[in-house]
């Protein structure tokens, strides 16, 4: 006999999680619409083990509503991003964020029907897996991440096939692009829907070679940023001709970011205090660099990484605008790069790789309440709701 999956009692009475999912989904058209968005939501913070669609309306106290929140979920019309702005709002008044951290995660699939499956290199693991790939802008501070807002990665067929395109209702207007194009295009609708001044970017892209093209293009929308890069991008030192701290001049033509680093950087010492408010000292190689391709306004860039002082080998280099920025408050933007905790509760509390579907819409509606869920519970405390652990008969 199957596991039996016991309803929880969800939060349907708790009247911050009533004012939330009145602030979140009063955008939405239908009355039916806004109802399964709650019951949804409700599952996603009850439902023990796999968020399926089952157990999320069992969890909700309605086992009769798996077909209409599947069809809520898949097939219903409304519109993601007003959903995402209304949480990006909500998230804003409730915490206070640092940073706009952009991050890439991967949700291994098995088939290859779902909407933007493919094969891709995950270096993390060190291996290619199939998976779909999304993009995610979080409101990042010293001890949490909320994600606010997904791209959905469409590369090779999923961009060219078009009846596999129109079976899985991916928009016209929706196709492959760079990872630099899709962080500006979620920096972009950040700075549109926030409600508040625009926060630091930080982004790890050092495995992306055409980061400097990132750099550039954030620089040119006035936004600060903190971003790691590939060692080989091609920096200027700033004043060419110059003497460096080990005697040799500076050269006039670019160099790598890393050998210039470990060619002209300066060792400094600084605090860097992590989330639990516990300092710890860090070692930094750190100097002034030109990024070319800019008005020399606004070229002046600071190049820094952490290293460990035995092995002087450093982990990522990074690259700020921030030039003048003291060096603690830039070891703490850019720790805020480490999503992997967030990334592992999204899988595994808030169902984020759970989606049974395999429209893009679909997904991108899933990915939407997932976030919902995570933010409620993160900045509200109320935690996961989980159930005894089902019994087999």
């Amino acid at each position: 006999m199957a596991a039996h999956v016991t309803p929880l009692p969800g939060p349907r009475s708790d009247d911050a999680f009533t004012s939330f999912v009145q602030d979140l989904f009063a955008g939405l058209p239908r009355a039916d619409q806004r109802r399964w968005a709650r019951v949804y939501l409700e599952g996603l913070l009850s439902a023990p083990g796999k968020k399926s669609i089952r157990h999320l309306a069992a969890a909700s106290g309605q086992p009769a509503a798996a077909l209409s929140l599947q069809q809520f979920v898949n097939a219903s019309p409304w519109d993601w991003q007003p959903v995402r702005a209304a949480l990006l709002n909500w998230a804003e008044r409730r915490g206070a964020a640092e940073a706009w951290t952009i991050a890439l995660t991967t949700v291994p699939k098995r088939g290859e029907h779902s909407a933007g499956v493919h094969r891709r290199f995950v270096p993390a693991l060190g291996r290619t897996i199939n998976c779909q790939a999304g993009m995610g802008a979080f409101l990042s501070g010293p001890d949490l991440h909320v994600p606010v807002d997904w791209r959905l990665l469409l590369p090779g067929r999923w961009s060219e096939d078009e009846e596999l395109r129109a079976r899985t209702r991916i928009p016209e207007h929706h196709r492959d692009r760079p990872l630099t194009a899709q962080v500006l295009d979620l920096v972009d609708s950040l700075a549109q829907a926030s409600g508040g001044a625009p926060l630091p970017v930080v982004a790890d892209m050092s495995h992306e070679r055409d980061a400097g093209r990132l750099l550039r293009a954030l620089g040119g929308r006035r936004h600060d940023f903190v971003v790691a890069v590939p060692p080989a991008l091609p920096l200027a030192p700033l004043q060419p001709g110059v003497p460096s701290p080990d005697g040799r001049p500076f050269p006039g033509e670019a160099l790598g970011a890393g050998p210039l680093l470990d060619r002209f950087g300066s060792a400094v010492f600084a605090l860097h205090r992590a989330g639990d408010g516990r300092g710890r000292g860090v070692h930094v190689l750190t100097c002034l660099v030109r990024l070319p391709g800019l008005p020399a306004a606004r070229a002046v860039h600071r190049l820094f990484a952490p290293y460990d002082t035995a092995s002087r080998r450093v982990t990522r280099v990074w690259v700020t605008n921030l030039a003048h920025e003291r060096m603690p408050r830039l070891l703490s933007l850019a720790a805020r790069h480490d999503l992997s905790a967030t990334m592992d509760s999204l899988a595994e509390d808030f169902g984020l790789g759970d989606f049974e579907g395999r429209s893009y819409p679909g997904w991108h509606h899933h990915a939407t309440l997932a976030s919902a869920a995570c933010a409620f519970s993160r900045l509200t405390g109320a935690g996961e709701r989980r159930a005894p652990a089902a019994s087999a008969a």
